[in-house]
């Protein structure tokens, strides 16, 4: 004899899953960086004496981002090793940036676009492939 537990079930849901989280509870609801946004390839490094563990305020998923950027880490891969939405890191990340924990190093701008017509040319070989 089966035995279910009360209350609603959802296929979605995977009992091994456990408690589910949306992605800016985290964040606290906001959704912008209180400093600048930050581009997908812009590399991110702890500060040499950055130390979050006792610093209040700051929630594991910031710890977890100062021990990622001991080494220079981009943006996306941040985000991909936290299993995190890019926008909740920029979000984290921005926090960390105003405590002085880490330093975020964006691209530097392209002076000068390619012409139009390479672009076609590059499509064109792409698509011949």
């Amino acid at each position: 004899m089966r035995t279910e537990s009360p209350g609603p079930q959802h296929e979605w849901l995977d009992a091994a899953a456990g408690p589910v989280v949306r992605p800016y509870a985290v964040t606290g609801g906001r959704v912008r960086p209180p400093v600048g946004g930050f581009d997908l390839v812009a590399y991110v490094l702890a500060a040499p004496a950055a130390d979050a563990a006792g610093l209040p305020g700051l929630q594991p998923e910031h710890r977890r981002l100062v021990e990622l950027a001991r080494t220079p880490a981009a943006l996306a891969d941040l985000a991909a090793d936290l299993d995190l939405a890019v926008g909740v890191v920029r979000v984290l990340l921005g926090d960390l940036i105003a405590r002085g924990l880490v330093a975020v190093h964006q691209p530097p701008a392209a002076v000068h676009l390619p012409d139009d017509n390479i672009l076609k040319a590059v499509v064109s070989g792409l698509r011949a492939l």
